[in-house]
């Protein structure tokens, strides 16, 4: 295979086709500490793209409850044992770069009458039918470990703990569907880098659906052809007749009542790699804040959307998550610096795609201790300009109390 650079890794890796990168790359950022599992990014989604015939077990957006839930059920327990088995070592990290095999260098290990390019599986048709089995789901019963697997693959019985992950196509920068298509029918937009099933391609081999790692390309059984998010491109473009003309988040994103969600358009590299750009918000979230992380980088598919990491949650779960970065970047986000503070802000303050962000100094208006360090809390304006420079949103950091007057009787 050739060899291609992946950062979220700290090295080089096989992957099935040589590098090529689009001029700006489709990514977002999602807040897990704010996430309340309401699912109203679930069904805007699907009142929008998969409501038809064929498409009844099709949640292109989903949320679902850690660490015992998941869609299709077991994926992420299942590809990982896989990578581990095929591999013949453990997943580990040194000094950030990551040392065991990626799914497509642990295909290349497997033989066989039907080889892979890349390492996957197809889930059931059990696996698929239960979107939101074991919601809200903290512990096994008492005294006995937690077994959710028809194979007894099962999680230990643990304090009490869960959190709500919300996933959507990751639209990667070296997308296991991609790589795996024997019709070439899937490929990368090269003005976004939003990852697309040209249907009249494809012939429902279902071979993505396999190799996706978050089983985030699905078959629809009605047209025999896969289906997939497609991070609602019309609205990215700016002709959705809703955008004004202007790049629009997507449904999903525009949708959330947590404010968890924060969508954008990142410049690249020749090499893949993110082109400084300071004051883009995603950008300040995951190169320099650095508290936003990618999910389950050790796949190898560099995906494109990262996660705040949830606090209360046990370290040694969420590194296998989301990698060695997550210590810091919780840190960051226990006692946020003023700048980060004042960008987190952003998030769902307008639906329009926020290009660049500036903050206007305000007062002082509050210290206290934070984990045994010094915070301050100021009172600062930050604001998002669009991608032609134009304002779209102004807010505050300390936002305001607004108090309905005694008017009337059913005053509330």
């Amino acid at each position: 295979m050739p060899k291609v650079f992946n950062w979220q890794l700290g090295r080089r890796m096989s992957y099935p086709y040589e590098a090529a990168f689009p001029k700006r790359q489709f990514a977002f950022v999602f807040n897990l500490n704010r996430c309340i599992g309401c699912q109203t990014c679930t069904m805007a989604c699907k009142s929008t793209w998969t409501f038809s015939k064929g498409q009844e077990y099709m949640w292109w957006n989903n949320v679902e409850t850690k660490p015992y839930g998941g869609y299709p059920q077991f994926w992420d327990v299942k590809i990982l044992k896989m990578l581990e088995e095929a591999s013949g070592e453990t997943q580990r990290w040194e000094n950030g770069v990551y040392q065991g095999k990626t799914i497509f260098e642990a295909a290349e290990r497997r033989v066989g009458p039907q080889p892979q390019r890349v390492l996957g599986y197809l889930p059931t048709d059990e696996e698929w039918r239960f979107p939101n089995i074991y919601e809200d789901t903290p512990v096994g019963e008492p005294g006995k470990p937690m077994e959710f697997h028809k194979e007894g693959v099962s999680l230990p019985e643990h304090k009490t703990w869960f959190f709500y992950l919300a996933r959507l196509c990751n639209h990667c920068t070296y997308p296991g569907c991609l790589a795996a298509c024997p019709r070439q029918a899937i490929y990368k937009r090269p003005e976004d880098g939003i990852v697309l099933i040209d249907q009249e391609r494809c012939r429902g081999y279902r071979k993505c659906v396999e190799a996706c790692p978050y089983k985030k390309a699905m078959y629809r059984a009605s047209t025999r052809v896969s289906e997939k998010c497609i991070a609602c491109y019309p609205r990215v473009e700016g002709k959705d007749p809703e955008t004004g003309g202007v790049p629009m988040e997507t449904r999903c994103m525009a949708s959330c009542i947590g404010q968890i969600r924060l969508q954008g358009l990142v410049r690249l590299d020749q090499d893949g790699g993110w082109a400084e750009d300071r004051y883009n918000p995603i950008y300040y979230l995951v190169k320099v804040a650095k508290v936003a992380l990618p999910l389950y980088p050790q796949f190898g598919t560099a995906p494109n959307g990262y996660y705040i990491p949830p606090r209360w949650v046990p370290r040694g779960y969420l590194k296998q998550m989301f990698g060695p970065g997550v210590d810091a970047a919780i840190e960051s986000y226990r006692a946020p610096s003023r700048e980060l503070l004042a960008v987190l802000q952003l998030f769902r303050r307008t639906n329009r795609i926020i290009f660049r962000y500036e903050i206007q100094e305000g007062p002082k208006v509050y210290e206290t201790v934070i984990h045994g360090k010094p915070f301050s809390l100021y009172n600062d304006t930050v604001i998002g300009y669009g991608e032609g420079g134009q304002e779209l949103v102004r807010t505050q950091v300390e936002e305001p109390f607004h108090v309905r007057p005694n008017s009337h009787q059913n005053s509330i």
